[in-house]
């Protein structure tokens, strides 16, 4: 199961979930405390800002941060939850969650996948560059960015409701 919260959230969730595996999806200088109960090993931080062209001073997300996500997946042995955050709980974390549901499930069908992520937390916005380059190195052929697409924009939202988004396979 992945559970997907914000920053501000992440301790309760952890706690209340028996997370082990933790993935932090921040701008840089962003402080995260990672929580004690997860070890050092199961904890995978990417540093990005949430957007989709090249900015100066940011750090768009590419293809070395989705190579690092979906090898954190690929580790991740589902005995115990994943906890994917972002700072809102919304953009970053929420195109993680898919990205890494879809990569364990290959059969999953992508719209059946963001409509599910739509039902399960109405304000998902996910970030439609992660989806994109996430979308190449699956070979998916763009059936991930037209699902995203096609679930458009979230409710407006200072910070996401954490929720829980199951594999699938």
């Amino acid at each position: 199961m992945i559970h997907v919260c914000s920053l501000s959230k992440v301790e309760e969730t952890v706690a209340r979930t028996g997370a082990e595996r933790l993935l932090s999806l921040l701008a840089d200088g962003t402080e995260m405390i990672r929580p004690a109960s997860i070890l050092a090993e199961n904890h995978l931080h990417l540093v990005m800002h949430d957007i989709v062209a090249a900015q100066e001073g940011m750090t768009i997300p590419g293809e070395e941060h989705v190579r690092a996500l979906l090898d954190f997946a690929y580790r991740w042995d589902r005995a115990k939850p994943m906890v994917v955050h972002c700072y809102a709980g919304i953009s970053r974390s929420t195109a993680s969650a898919y990205i890494i549901a879809a990569a364990l499930a290959p059969k999953r069908d992508e719209a059946e996948l963001a409509k599910t992520l739509r039902f399960l937390s109405p304000s998902a916005t996910p970030n439609p560059r992660l989806i994109a380059v996430a979308d190449m190195l699956l070979g998916r052929e763009g059936r991930m960015i037209a699902a995203v697409e096609a679930i458009g924009r979230g409710a407006d939202a200072f910070e996401g409701i954490p929720f829980e988004l199951s594999i699938g396979d």
